[in-house]
């Protein structure tokens, strides 16, 4: 008899949903529909961006490919003076949105029309157009944003990002020209306040959030998680317990004690933390698990014990050698390695499970700070997937090895990424997609260090 099966994917094939985007130039918009459809993603929704600026461009080179002329969309082009360009971004987001519902009714879940959507008229001509289609919902997403300090760097981003509109032009008058845009935006800018519109206005990214009339799940859970977003500076520190002994007995999940190597390496750890983190605020969150803790004693910070950090349930294989599981269950055995994030062990869970019940914890870290979590191969592999945007084939063989600290630092539009690692040595219990060479799932932008300290 098998000891477990393959989940099916959910059927998300009734969730249809437009999100609209709102705001001026240099406000969030990007921000705010990237991470969105990261967390979305993760979750397993068929999520696309609609970018209406992209269109216009991509419109522009066929036009200049095929006819020789060259479109001039400086600042001018924005204006609502100029009837010719106002027609023309009408047409562009028209068509955009139409391309959008036409996706969803092909199989997508949710849309995201990322435009600036900047008037009552504009956000009436949508919202009538998404109410000619049955079945599908609509919700407006605006960021309005005052802070200096926030609107300097997303022009400076979107100055220096190399963007096809100021493709030769020299950064300061890109920078220039593009305030000037944001200038003919203003001179017509209407902020959200009708009445019968679904809507989530978040303000200088989330220091404060205004809902209104957001209905059933999907809107729902949007809204909560974009409750939760901060700009703050801070990193997220991953970290395996040390080495322990079902580690080096070659067994899966249990209970156990770290090993002598293991119980080196929690001895070893405060003075990497302090090393990277220095006189910054760390809080410390680990598994309720004997192996977790035990790593997490000797460092000097507010610890916190999460059940919903504990290992990925191996059910009846529950304490077993690969070995052992291959040799009593080898259908079941070959069924894992085939669809390993579906495959659930009986009695236990699949990766798919283990995404399922930690989204109360990705909730809590885009809420906090600073953060160190100690826990266990499995679960450190859906968070990493969660931070790096990697998808689900991909998450079950991510390499997050044993003695290595993960520092992930969230950015507007990525996360970078350091590797500590303690030269303690350990057993490698990564084991790599049958078939296939060991992936190497790292963001562009590590950095790999070794630590010394006083590892020894």
């Amino acid at each position: 008899m098998g000891i477990g099966k393959k989940v099916e994917k959910p059927d998300y094939s009734e969730a249809k949903l437009v999100v609209a985007m709102v705001g001026l130039p240099a406000r969030g918009k990007s921000y705010l529909s990237n991470k969105l459809t990261r967390y979305l993603r993760w979750l397993e929704y068929d999520v696309q961006v609609f970018n209406v600026g992209q269109l216009r461009r991509k419109k522009a080179r066929m036009k200049q490919q095929q006819m020789g002329i060259k479109e001039d969309h400086s600042a001018i082009y924005f204006s609502s003076s100029n009837e010719e360009g106002q027609k023309a971004r009408d047409a562009l987001s028209e068509e955009s949105l139409s391309n959008l519902i036409s996706w969803l009714r092909a199989g997508g879940n949710i849309g995201i029309h990322d435009a600036t959507n900047s008037t009552v008229d504009r956000r009436s001509k949508i919202a009538a157009r998404v109410a000619s289609e049955p079945g599908i919902d609509l919700i407006f997403l605006e960021s309005l944003c005052d802070d200096p300090e926030v609107i300097a760097a997303n022009i400076a981003l979107k100055v220096s990002s190399g963007d096809p509109d100021y493709k030769g032009m020299s950064r300061e008058n890109a920078k220039q020209d593009f305030m000037n845009r944001i200038k003919q935006y203003e001179k017509v800018y209407e902020t959200v306040t009708e009445s019968h519109l679904s809507y989530v206005k978040i303000i200088n990214v989330g220091r404060q959030v205004t809902v209104s009339r957001v209905r059933g799940y999907m809107q729902s859970r949007i809204a909560f998680y974009l409750l939760n977003l901060h700009l703050k500076p801070r990193a997220i520190y991953l970290s395996r317990h040390g080495e322990s002994m079902f580690n080096v007995q070659g067994k899966i999940g249990g209970d156990s004690d770290l090993s002598p190597r293991g119980k080196k390496y929690a001895k070893a750890l405060p003075s990497l933390i302090h090393d990277i983190v220095g006189d910054a605020n760390l809080t410390v969150w680990t598994s309720t698990l004997r192996r977790t803790i035990q790593t997490a004693e000797h460092l000097p910070y507010e610890k916190l014990d999460w059940k919903s950090l504990d290992e990925l349930d191996a059910g009846v294989c529950d304490g077993m050698t690969y070995e052992e599981i291959e040799a009593k269950y080898p259908e079941d055995f070959a069924s894992r390695d085939e669809d390993k994030f579906n495959y659930r062990y009986r009695g236990g869970e699949s990766y798919r499970d283990v995404v399922v019940r930690l989204e109360p914890i990705i909730m809590e870290l885009e809420r906090q700070e600073n953060i160190l979590i100690i826990c266990h191969q499995a679960i450190l592999r859906c968070l990493y997937a969660y931070f790096l945007n990697l998808n689900q084939s991909d998450l079950p063989y991510i390499k997050i090895p044993l003695h290595t600290v993960i520092k992930l630092t969230p950015k507007a539009y990525g996360t970078d990424e350091e590797r500590y690692t303690v030269p303690i040595g350990a057993v490698d219990t990564h084991r790599p997609k049958p078939g296939t060479h060991t992936p190497n799932y790292t963001s562009k932008n590590t950095t790999i260090r070794d630590y010394y300290g006083d590892a020894d």
